[in-house]
């Protein structure tokens, strides 16, 4: 059994004024209200895969729903392993924007250095970085194509890895989906497992 990555665009406003020992409990109830019934349909409020949390008073938060991936974390890292196969492969060009995108979602995330009160925050992108990653992602997208080649070289058929080169950039457009959507809103990201 794996990791479960369940994430969340947040009023990083709001949820900073919540004393820090209590906000992955309210994002947990959010998420997951004691009494939910089990044939609540989680789908109900989606838009564009955003669930609005069924809890009463969430309106500070939503909830996004990977349509690529089951709700667990390993796609996404295998995206990120990926990344830091092939990245040295790719032009400059590619390489500053993608590194500039995945920083943070994708690679580079330290469980081991949170705190006790983050113990199960796989990610935390505030509001202020988002614009900087939308703007990478701009300069990226239409860039995508170039990586097939070097997919193909470093990572294709290797076990940890995405299993398709168009897994992978699904997953990448995704992402890139995500951020522009908490960006618009002023809000940042929460990850938990």
């Amino acid at each position: 059994m794996g990791m479960d990555l369940t994430l969340f665009m947040v009023d990083w406003g709001w949820l900073g004024a919540v004393p820090a020992e209590s906000r992955i409990e309210l994002l947990e109830d959010a998420a997951w209200p004691e009494g939910l019934d089990d044939s609540y349909d989680l789908s109900r409020g989606r838009a564009g895969g955003w669930l609005r949390p069924p809890g009463p008073g969430a309106a500070w938060c939503a909830e996004y729903a990977f349509s690529t991936t089951t709700g667990a974390h390993a796609p996404h890292a295998r995206a990120g392993a990926a990344w830091g196969d092939l990245r040295l492969l790719v032009d400059a060009s590619v390489r500053e924007p993608m590194d500039t995108f995945l920083d943070g979602l994708l690679r580079n995330v330290d469980r081991a250095s949170a705190d006790r009160w983050h113990r199960h925050v796989l990610l935390a992108c505030p509001p202020d970085v988002l614009p900087g990653k939308v703007r990478a992602w701009e300069r990226l997208e239409s860039r995508l194509e170039d990586l097939r080649a070097p997919f193909a070289a470093e990572c294709e058929g290797w076990a940890g890895r995405p299993d398709t080169f168009e897994d992978f950039i699904a997953l990448l457009r995704e992402w890139g989906g995500v951020t522009a959507a908490a960006a618009r809103r002023g809000w940042g990201l929460v990850g938990l497992y």
